[in-house]
């Protein structure tokens, strides 16, 4: 463990912090919602130096919070004081902890798959659309959610290049690739990494894939009727009809496939708490970090910068969601750790309890913090009657029925606003740089709880109980 990783501590010291030292966080969402709309400040925000400034600043409002109170919650046995020690172990869990590994990641499959470029003419219309997205669902489980929307989105937009209504294939691209797909393993999406990382078996989650199944096939349902009336409306003379053959699709920038399923082979192996495949060597700190960059480097050396100019390649999205979340993984260690405290009373017991729990706060924080908070409430419950245990490798055990509810949770709710997972905002911005006027923050969610939040509520009653 990470010196200052304190999210498996379970005893509570005697203070936490108020609800008023919240607000940092509140307000940084309220400036990611908000600072678009407004007419004064819309231009001002599109610069990522704009986003770190805001990000930044009230980060530093968090740490001076912890360097007057300390942290309220024992740490390595021992109470953490005020002072600078406390800053510190905030910045090395939150910052080297939680932030690198995070945008280390996101930055090598977002530079790897930006390598790879889609020739040829893909047909304009629902088939194509509902093709590229079932395609990316499925690879999104193998190849990480990250890595299916770095890889299809471009595609998808060139592909819907000369239509007007864009927006709403977008979103469902973000329901759809940057969430849902990614049930199946724990490579498909960062919450299911940390419970392996945590002791549950690699293949426990392909146990979820009725749910999965159900909800993607739902989504992809709904986005057909939608986006045949939206064609129509585009096209009006031109009703969709059978699918035209594909023109001259070839695929460039190769070698990427084998760098993408590299960083996918380093991110499930080099743990640095486990040796490396029962050879007895344990991988340093930040091997596994280190070796993502050098895979997104050796991309950049071997792919033709001619082929990342075509694909229209450029860093702006990356860094944007570098900025923001910067801010988000500081400020957010006060609810965290009031969630760390609060959590065992919250009378958060039954399946459906953690559901909807998990999920509501994954939309807001960082769903894989929030997965682990709700891991480890549900590891203290194990003595009451439920469904099946389920032996964690790391020690401890956990309901199954609450494990799944959580897994649940966090991946599909993840997909209820643009900062409820990582590449939720990196496709939202790679979109706008293309042309597409994407939705606001309060009008994204406007779609997700039109659409995704009537599919939860059956999913609750059909699969959760």
């Amino acid at each position: 463990m990470l010196p200052g990783d304190l999210s498996g501590q379970s005893e509570a010291a005697v203070q936490y912090p108020g609800v008023f030292w919240i607000l940092p966080f509140v307000l940084l969402l309220l400036g990611i919602a908000v600072f678009p709309l407004l007419r004064g400040t819309h231009h001002w925000w599109e610069k990522n130096t704009s986003k770190l400034m805001i990000a930044g600043g009230l980060g530093l409002v968090t740490l001076a919070h912890y360097y007057l109170r300390g942290y309220g919650i024992e740490f390595e046995g021992h109470l953490t004081t005020p002072g600078w020690l406390t800053v510190r172990d905030l910045l090395v869990h939150s910052v080297l902890g939680e932030y690198i590994p995070f945008i280390s990641l996101l930055f090598s499959l977002y530079v790897i798959a930006g390598g790879i470029c889609v020739r040829g003419d893909l047909p304009a219309g629902p088939r194509t659309n509902v093709g590229l997205l079932a395609v990316g669902g499925l690879l999104a489980s193998f190849i990480g959610t990250t890595g299916a929307s770095m890889l299809l989105i471009r595609p998808l937009l060139r592909a819907n290049a000369g239509r007007r209504r864009v927006a709403h294939t977008v979103v469902f691209f973000i329901f759809i690739v940057s969430n849902v797909g990614g049930l199946l393993l724990p490579i498909g999406d960062p919450p299911l990494f940390l419970g392996y990382l945590r002791g549950v078996p690699f293949l426990w989650t392909l146990n979820l894939w009725r749910e999965w199944a159900f909800t993607f096939a739902l989504l992809l349902a709904i986005y057909w009727i939608w986006d045949v009336r939206a064609f129509r409306i585009d096209t009006p003379h031109s009703p969709p009809g059978p699918l035209q053959p594909v023109l001259n699709i070839s695929v460039a920038g190769k070698i990427n496939f084998l760098l993408l399923a590299s960083v996918v082979l380093a991110t499930g192996t080099l743990d640095p708490s486990k040796d490396f495949l029962g050879t007895g060597w344990r991988p340093f700190l930040f091997c596994r970090e280190l070796v993502q960059i050098a895979l997104a480097a050796l991309s950049l050396w071997l792919t033709p910068r001619l082929l990342r100019e075509e694909n229209r390649f450029n860093y702006a999205a990356i860094l944007e969601v570098a900025c923001l979340f910067i801010g988000i993984f500081i400020c957010m260690q006060v609810p965290i750790e009031i969630l760390n405290v609060e959590g065992p009373g919250l009378n958060i017991k039954s399946p459906a309890r953690f559901f909807w729990a998990c999920g509501s706060l994954s939309s807001l924080l960082d769903n894989a913090p929030t997965y682990v908070v709700f891991l480890e409430t549900a590891k203290t419950l194990v003595n009451q009657p439920g469904t099946a245990i389920l032996e964690l490798t790391g020690g401890g055990n956990v309901h199954v029925d609450h494990l799944a509810a959580i897994s649940l949770g966090a991946v599909f709710m993840g997909a209820n606003t643009y900062i409820g997972n990582g590449p939720n905002f990196m496709v939202k911005s790679i979109a706008e740089h293309a042309g597409v006027k994407m939705p606001s923050f309060f009008g994204y969610m406007v779609y997700s709880i039109c659409v995704l939040l009537p599919i939860f509520v059956v999913v609750t009653f059909l699969f959760i109980g």
